[in-house]
């Protein structure tokens, strides 16, 4: 379990969540939408044997942001961050993936 680390947020826990529970609520069922049709689309091999790297991607992002570990946005952020520092001849597709192919 990760250490606790000194709070950095001026705001009380509860005054936080009234402010912002039901933002984060509407999306992360947003997000579950786009998982549900994603796994209803054809093509999908659903049972997380995925076959897009970029949904490969975001679902390991997932096991991450549902961790207690400190710093998962950078930790997910990185995950999602192509680490080569080489620059490309051409950008293949629109220039971006979101997230670092295999």
């Amino acid at each position: 379990m990760a250490k606790p680390k000194k709070p950095t947020c001026p705001e009380p826990l509860d005054a936080l969540l009234d402010r912002t529970f039901l933002e984060y609520r509407a999306k992360l069922l947003d997000l579950a939408a786009f998982l549900d049709r994603c796994d209803r689309a054809p093509g999908s091999s659903n049972a997380q044997g995925d076959t897009d790297f970029r949904l490969a991607a975001l679902r390991n992002a997932l096991e991450l942001l549902s961790s207690d570990q400190p710093d998962r946005t950078r930790q997910i952020l990185e995950q999602l961050s192509d680490p080569t520092t080489d620059l490309l001849d051409k950008a293949p597709g629109k220039g971006a993936s979101g997230a670092p192919q295999p």
